[in-house]
């Protein structure tokens, strides 16, 4: 089966297109293209690489944050165009919250399934999350969030749980997503926000 790897620009636009929330953006190839976003994206940004051929950012160092002038995003473009199979960058408005991840998978035994859990860069680690076969209902979403250890620290919990049915929603409408990461979305006590995805279609 052929499988369609999106980059991290293209999955973000799908879940745009999708009635996500998602972080202010542009690709940027190069040091001229920074100069340009700078009236349209505010500081601070995020940079990060962009390659179809790079699924795990952070571990080549590949992600650089707090950049709060151009000759910062100068300096970073410069860093990660150094790394193999650069093919340009990701600028982003960086955005506070708690950082959570949502995902889909499709899976032999059960079709797809959801999943929520305590995001950012230490997931495996932390082991916190909760799964539920789709389609959910507003029920299940709540029992999900109630299995996450850090339930009682979050903030805006109506956000997550509008965003978990709207994942479940987007699953069963489109059968040929074989993987879906959310990591992070970044919910604050205004929004939840998609800032990282990564998408396989089949």
């Amino acid at each position: 089966m052929f499988m369609r790897i999106l980059t991290e620009k293209e999955a973000e636009d799908f879940l745009e297109s999708a009635g996500f929330n998602v972080v202010k953006r542009a690709f940027a190839k190069s040091k001229e293209d920074l100069k340009k976003l700078s009236s349209k994206i505010e500081f601070p940004w995020v940079i990060k690489i962009s390659s179809k051929h790079i699924v795990h950012k952070a571990k080549l160092g590949g992600t650089i944050l707090n950049i709060s002038s151009i000759s910062q995003a100068e300096k970073a473009f410069t860093k990660l165009q150094k790394i193999k199979n650069f093919e340009g960058v990701l600028v982003q408005k960086m955005e506070k919250g708690d950082e959570l991840i949502f995902g889909l998978k499709k899976t032999p035994e059960f079709g797809q399934v959801l999943m929520i859990g305590t995001g950012g860069s230490k997931v495996e680690e932390k082991k916190d999350v909760s799964f539920r076969i789709i389609p959910i209902k507003e029920a299940d979403a709540e029992e999900m969030l109630r299995e996450l250890k850090i339930c009682q620290k979050l903030k805006n919990t109506q956000a997550i749980k509008e965003n978990l049915l709207k994942l479940s929603t987007l699953a069963s409408k489109n059968q040929n997503i074989e993987e879906l990461d959310v990591n992070p979305m970044i919910v604050n006590s205004k929004q939840a926000i998609v800032v990282d995805a990564r998408a396989i279609l089949s």
